[in-house]
């Protein structure tokens, strides 16, 4: 479950956050009584599956041939 921390406590206290977060804790930061943001640890595993179907997808698009340029038509 989601500590739930105002907005100004966020801000200044980030670091801190921030370590509590590395630590495998979850935030939801509030402004106003409203949820507008939360703050948790990166899930590895899913980020390699979701990188692992980013690289097959784009694997499978066929190649286009955009013509003859070099690096220095760009900066023309």
């Amino acid at each position: 479950m989601d500590r739930a921390i105002s907005a100004s406590d966020a801000n200044q206290r980030f670091s801190e956050l921030l370590r509590d977060v590395a630590e495998g804790e979850s935030f939801t930061v509030m402004s106003r009584g409203r949820a507008v943001a939360r703050v948790m640890p990166v899930d590895r595993v899913a980020e390699g599956r979701s990188i692992d179907r980013l690289l097959a997808f784009v694997g499978k698009l066929p190649l286009r041939h955009s013509g003859n340029w070099s690096r220095d038509d760009l900066y023309e």
